[in-house]
């Protein structure tokens, strides 16, 4: 039986329900064996075979009898001759394959065989040329032979592998027949989101950041296989990937461990560093480590200079997961914060001190107005001591240690600073918390010498005692005669006689020792303690009385030994004056490293915190008084001196002109006498109309010499605290009054040549401050000033006080009565 093609087809389609409802019985029989749901369908792709025999009309066909062997013979025959073709067209196809890159056996080359071994099934078994499928398979195999489709079947074998579980070499080819549908809900009971996928799908995600790789990944990754003849190891959560880790590393060029870093980051929610956008490359926490441990060791460098230690070092890492490890712990803050506190110094950070201090400024201004508004202080912050000295040792620092307060200083203050009654009181006291709830400690005495100012030795009996006081700290102590001191022979008398001679007298240490006769450290000793605190006003008479008009002003001293860094003026500190323009007595002095707007924020501050309260400050032309003022004192009106602003003007001429046209030149001395008229005017509207015409002046003048623009500006910047002064009941015009006290300090200053470090001048400060405020003024001195100290003068009944003799020059005459049981001097 021969067909045409037309027949066939027709024949075909006659016959096709019945056989596609027979093919699609057995497609979901066999689907069920196999466990797979029926949303799932097969297709298949035959390769038409090639026909070497004759075709014969299926219409005309003559069925000869007793054909047997004719039909083996021929069949043999087609194999004979045939073979070589289907041969060389399955080795081309495997060459082509491997030109590919895969590896393994590829299934492909069969199709030449397959549509070879079609066209001689007719021959072996004539009887499948009856049936029209068969016609048109072989019709269409032999159209597949005459073109070179076989050739692109093998080119496309490269875009098919790997679709089926992406194994390598299989060759997965198909039709699909089933619509793809995607079921999505929510799993309550595994709580977890569950999405069924079947059919063709495609996940395109773009290849511009490296966040979107990895949930690309991650969302190919959480594809399962439920299949029951998965092979592969299961991962941490029990769950079987359909695409496995190795296949995603050389499909994609990762490496491996990276993808699987990445999937630990999605189970531990690690979310900080699965986003991270920086770097491709994976920045484990070793490597942050690793990073900021070597950069924490000079934390001033730059992220470059970082990165190439690290590669000096053999530590493979890239400069962005430098600067992301930084970004990310949190490194880069603190450099930031690092660099605007402090500032590095030969590979060493040091605190900037405009910061410290200014901290410290404001802290202290805080606590000053919870004081004078009756509030409570600040929450108390727990601190650990320990810790803060031992970090302070680390680096090198070493804090001020302060002059200890010696145990005779509190018989030397009875001595001084109480009246006469008080001071002769017989009644045992306690030395350490002036308790008289005492009892005697023992019935037996200890002797002990005592040199009185004569020279004499006496040996008096002493007796230790109980405090009965539960707040002191010592609750025992020894009770000494009138005049008698512990740690020394010397008398009180004979202390007072050194400081008399040292402070009163204006003389030095070596000289002090020879006229007492005692040794040169000795007496600096004893000064030193009579200056180990500077004067509690308010402790001792329980007020503070001042004008209210302070004068304020420096004046720089020597000091070699200080904690200054290196560098012109190391060796020079600044002692700060705060003087009462009306009493002249000396409320506040300190000294200070640097002479910067801290230092005067703090020199105010430590004045307000001893209770003053300003009206008006006098300072002269330094401009880093004003915003301390106005952050420590709002409320004072700050005066600034008309005879250093004088002077500051008269100096910027000098430089101008030179010294020649300054004292020649008739337009300079008239523009000199001009300034000289403004500042000494009598009346503030005599002053304001002078300073309008010299102002006047300023384009003119400036046109011919630039340089008097620097005076214009001055005068301008400086004329509102120029002119209050003027004309003024209440604000001195200048600000000679500390300028007084400062030559006074002058007087001392210059015996000792310098301090030899930041305790001796701290320690002479306290002394010179004693004997400035008990002193009396000399009688060529004003009338209301005659004879009277400052304390005096501001109104302290300093009379009575033995320190007001001794600061007098009078000689202390202590009573000094030894007990009866004396022991004779042998």
């Amino acid at each position: 039986m021969q067909y045409t093609t037309s027949g066939a087809l027709c024949a075909t389609v006659q016959v096709l329900p019945a056989r596609i409802h027979a093919l699609a019985v057995l497609c979901f029989v066999a689907l069920a064996l196999l466990g797979i749901c029926l949303e799932v369908s097969g297709g298949w792709l035959v390769w038409p075979p090639v026909i070497y025999s004759p075709h014969a009309s299926w219409r005309h066909r003559a069925a000869p009898r007793n054909q047997g062997g004719a039909d083996t013979l021929a069949a043999w025959w087609y194999i004979a001759h045939t073979w070589p073709q289907p041969f060389l067209q399955g080795l081309l196809l495997q060459l082509l394959w491997l030109a590919h890159g895969h590896v393994g056996p590829s299934w492909g080359v069969l199709v030449p065989w397959l549509a070879w071994a079609c066209s001689l099934s007719g021959l072996v078994w004539p009887s499948l040329t009856r049936h029209p499928e068969w016609w048109l398979v072989q019709r269409l195999a032999t159209r597949v032979r005459t073109t070179p489709l076989w050739l692109a079947i093998g080119l496309a074998l490269d875009h098919r592998t790997g679709l089926l579980a992406g194994q390598p070499g299989y060759l997965a080819v198909g039709l699909v027949t089933a619509q793809s549908t995607v079921t999505v809900r929510h799993d309550s009971e595994d709580r977890c989101y569950r999405a069924e996928f079947s059919g063709r799908f495609t996940l395109t995600m773009a290849d511009d950041d490296p966040l979107r790789l990895r949930l690309f990944i991650l969302a190919v990754r959480s594809l399962d296989d439920d299949s029951a003849q998965r092979g592969s190891r299961r991962t941490r959560e029990g769950r079987t990937p359909a695409v496995r880790q190795q296949m995603l590393a050389e499909s994609l060029g990762i490496p491996q461990p990276d993808i699987s870093r990445w999937e630990r980051y999605w189970q531990e929610r690690d979310w900080r560093r699965l986003l991270s956008l920086h770097s491709p490359d994976v920045l484990t926490h070793e490597l942050v480590e690793t990073i900021i441990t070597t950069w924490a060791h000079h934390p001033q460098w730059s992220c470059e200079r970082v990165y190439h230690l690290l590669i000096e070092h053999g530590v493979a890492v890239s400069r962005s997961q430098v600067e992301q490890a930084a970004q990310e712990s949190g490194w880069q803050i603190v450099r930031q914060t690092l660099g605007r506190l402090c500032t590095g110094q030969a590979e060493t950070l040091r605190l900037r001190e405009d910061w410290l201090v200014g901290d410290l400024l404001a802290q202290i201004q805080v606590l000053l107005d919870k004081v004078e508004t009756k509030q409570g202080l600040t929450p108390q912050e727990m601190r650990d001591v320990a810790a803060c000295q031992a970090a302070t040792a680390a680096d090198g620092l070493a804090p001020r240690v302060p002059v200890l307060l010696r145990p005779w200083l509190r018989r030397v203050e009875q001595v001084l600073f109480r009246p006469w009654a008080e001071t002769m009181v017989g009644d045992v006291c306690c030395t350490y918390c002036g308790s008289a709830d005492v009892g005697r400690k023992s019935r037996i005495p200890r002797f002990k010498r005592v040199i009185d100012a004569a020279g004499e030795v006496h040996w008096v009996a002493v007796y230790r005692y109980y405090c009965h006081n539960g707040a002191c700290a010592k609750k025992s102590f020894t009770a000494l005669p009138p005049g008698a001191l512990p740690y020394t022979a010397h008398d009180v008398e004979t202390h007072v006689l050194v400081l008399q001679m040292y402070a009163w007298g204006r003389s030095v240490y070596r000289r002090t020792g020879e006229a007492v006769g005692v040794a040169t450290m000795t007496t600096y000793r004893w000064v030193s303690a009579f200056g180990a605190e500077l004067l509690p006003v308010a402790a001792l008479f329980g007020v503070v009385k001042s004008s209210g008009v302070v004068g304020v002003d420096e004046k720089y001293v020597l000091v070699p030994k200080n904690g200054k860094a290196a560098g012109d003026n190391r060796r020079w500190m600044y002692v700060y004056l705060a003087v009462d323009c009306y009493t002249y007595d000396l409320l506040h002095i300190a000294i200070y490293e640097h002479n910067t707007k801290e230092s005067a924020q703090a020199f105010l501050l430590a004045l307000r915190a001893k209770g003053y309260h300003l009206r008006v400050v006098v300072t002269d032309l330094r401009q880093d008084y004003g915003p301390a003022l106005a952050a420590v004192f709002p409320a004072a009106q700050h005066h600034e001196c008309l005879f250093h602003a004088g002077k500051a003007l008269h100096r910027q001429l000098w430089v101008i002109y030179g010294r020649e046209r300054y004292r020649h030149d008739q337009q300079v001395v008239a523009l000199r006498e001009a300034l000289d008229g403004v500042l000494a005017a009598e009346t503030k509207r005599t002053a304001q109309r002078r300073y309008d015409a010299v102002m006047a002046q300023r384009e003119a003048l400036v046109a011919s010499e630039r340089g008097l623009e620097s005076v214009f500006a001055t005068l301008a910047a400086h004329w509102p605290m120029l002119i209050n002064g003027i004309e003024s009941d209440l604000i001195p015009r200048t600000n000679n009054t500390v300028e007084l006290v400062i030559r006074r300090f002058d007087q001392h200053y210059q015996n000792m040549c310098g301090f030899e470090s930041v305790q001796t001048a701290s320690v002479f400060l306290g002394v010179f401050e004693k004997v400035y405020r008990f002193t009396p003024f000399s009688q060529d001195a004003q009338p209301r000033l005659r004879g009277k100290s400052p304390l005096e003068v501001a109104g302290y009944d300093v009379a009575q006080m033995p320190m007001t003799s001794a600061c007098r020059g009078w000689a202390l005459s202590l009573p000094f009565q030894p007990p009866a049981e004396v022991v004779p001097n042998g």
